[in-house]
């Protein structure tokens, strides 16, 4: 990562951020990444949450992801769509995670 704006957010969010646009389509999935000690660069979240949800509450707000990464502001872009992951300092700076979870497609199963 290159940090070229003025934004808010750290690695995490940053890639949670450029997979916005990707997951966008992908109804069946989630992706995660977040810091294990809680604070994902030089802010209270330790990452965010992306499903297609995600960019359809985007389109609704009228953002556009790709000119929050532009100015590497992450951050601002989840605290208006949701999606951020507060857990609190754990005290704890093992590693980043990153989980990418596909649920089956059940469209037409009992509900």
């Amino acid at each position: 990562m290159t940090v070229r704006g003025k934004g808010k957010g750290g690695r995490n969010l940053e890639l949670a951020l450029a997979g916005v646009s990707r997951m966008a389509t992908d109804e069946a999935g989630v992706f995660i990444t977040l810091a294990t000690d809680g604070e994902d660069g030089p802010t209270d979240a330790a990452g965010a949450i992306v499903s297609a949800e995600t960019m359809k509450r985007a389109q609704q707000l009228k953002l556009n992801p790709d000119t929050f990464l532009l100015n590497n502001d992450a951050y601002s872009f989840f605290e208006q769509t949701g999606g951020l992951i507060k857990i609190g300092s754990t005290g704890t700076n093992v590693n980043d995670l990153t989980f990418y979870f596909r649920f089956p497609y059940t469209s037409g199963l009992a509900q």
